[in-house]
């Protein structure tokens, strides 16, 4: 890595960190958030449901095992920035392709480090999610503050377009069991070589298909994928989920998708105080009465006291350990259900896969 230079990251309340810089030289910005995972910080980077946002890692340590390609969840890296504590240019992994130096030069990602990482995760869960701005090139907190005045807020962000697929593909065997059609609002690879080692042929769609292309792949399920920005701001995604609903046809979705299916019933969500992120996130299954470790990424949920009017229709299934937030539904009379969480876990704890099971149960009943 070349001579140490400066950065700045600069927070929508004026809140100012002097800290150096890595990745390229340059200016991003975005809605700060912070990740509680302790590895995965590759899978994480490029996550699509990270769009739009600069990340915060609680881990001191980042790059350290360096970068590998087949650990990507998706082609290219997802947030706006990185800020972290120590970022480690030189990696222990013999595996490894590339230094994370190198990793987000090819990138195109800006990054701060040397800063005090518990310092702002605490100032984001004491005043919640703001827009944030880091520069190596402007180092004057008035002029950035300039720009990052413009950046739009997160609530009534549609963002779930501007990382979909801009065609259809299929993934996995095509003399699989099942057929199931995703819908791309920011699938993540490991999701789909889920379905796929349970005998699944997927087709993924683009963000926007309509209901009459879906339905004329004729799939056993439908899948509702991850995603980042507001999902109330998404209405063409909302209609085709009632849509497939009409059909009474297997849905399982995951993190967006739960919040879509929600939506689609009538439940609103909300843009929560600062998320959840991280792969070590406590969660309740109500109907086992077991606790499972869940890796997690979203800033919006699903509103706990409005789906209470819905009891006759939904099921609630999940509750989350730290702040009873709803994790999961059911609905009722139909094979439709959803996590908030990453039972794919990519970084994370294994303990939801069986959800990836239950999915293709509903389809064979």
């Amino acid at each position: 890595m070349e001579s140490v230079r400066e950065a700045i990251l600069l927070l929508d309340d004026g809140t100012c960190f002097k800290g150096h810089a890595a990745g390229i030289k340059g200016t991003t910005t975005g809605e700060i958030c912070f990740n509680t995972s302790m590895t995965g910080y590759q899978e994480v980077f490029t996550d699509p449901s990270y769009f739009g946002q600069i990340l915060v890692t609680t881990n001191a340590h980042i790059g350290n095992y360096g970068t590998k390609d087949e650990d990507e969840e998706s082609k290219k890296i997802q947030i706006s920035g990185l800020v972290c504590k120590n970022f480690t240019d030189e990696y222990s992994r013999t595996m490894a392709d590339q230094s994370i130096q190198q990793y987000f030069e090819e990138n195109n990602i800006v990054s701060i480090y040397d800063v005090d990482t518990r310092a702002i995760v605490k100032h984001i869960r004491d005043k919640g999610a703001m827009n944030c701005a880091i520069s190596s090139e402007i180092l004057d907190p008035a002029e950035l503050k300039k720009i990052l005045d413009k950046v739009p807020k997160m609530e009534g962000l549609e963002l779930a377009s501007k990382v979909t697929t801009t065609e259809p593909y299929t993934y996995g065997e095509e003399n699989a069991k099942y057929k199931i059609a995703a819908l791309d609002f920011g699938i993540k690879e490991n999701i789909l070589k889920c379905l796929s080692e349970r005998g699944c042929y997927i087709k993924v769609f683009p963000a926007k298909t309509s209901y009459q292309e879906l339905l004329a792949w004729k799939a056993d399920g439908y899948f509702l994928s991850n995603g980042p920005g507001d999902p109330s701001s998404m209405d063409y995604a909302i209609e085709t989920v009632k849509e497939i609903l009409n059909q009474k046809a297997p849905v399982f979705g995951i993190c967006l998708g739960h919040q879509l299916l929600a939506l689609a019933m009538g439940v609103s969500t909300y843009k929560m105080h600062h998320g959840h992120r991280g792969s070590n996130h406590p969660v309740l299954n109500i109907v086992s009465g077991k606790c499972e470790i869940t890796s997690q990424n979203h800033g919006f949920g699903v509103d706990p006291k409005d789906i209470e009017k819905f009891n006759d229709q939904i099921e609630v299934t999940h509750r989350n350990l730290n702040d009873d937030t709803v994790e999961g539904i059911k609905v009722k009379e139909q094979k439709a259900f959803s996590v908030q969480f990453h039972p794919e876990a990519s970084p994370g704890p294994h303990d939801s896969r069986y959800l990836f099971d239950q999915f293709i149960q509903m389809i064979e009943n």
